[in-house]
C-alpha cells in the first residue's frame, strides 16, 4: 500500500522494458526471424545500459 506510489528508478524502468523486448523476441524467433533480430538487438542495447548504470 505504501509503496503504490513509489517512483521506478532507472535501472528498474530499463529492467522492464528489456523484459517486454525479451518476451517479444521469444514470440517472433519462431515465425519472423528478422524481427526477432530486431528486438533481441534492441534488447542488448538495454541490457548494456542497466550494467552501466549498476
Amino acid at each position: 500500500m505504501f509503496g503504490l506510489f513509489k517512483k521506478l528508478s532507472e535501472v528498474e524502468k530499463l529492467q522492464k522494458q528489456y523484459d517486454k523486448l525479451m518476451a517479444d523476441w521469444h514470440k517472433l524467433s519462431t515465425t519472423n526471424r528478422a524481427e526477432s533480430d530486431k528486438k533481441y538487438a534492441e534488447a542488448q542495447l538495454i541490457a548494456n545500459k542497466i550494467d552501466k548504470l549498476k
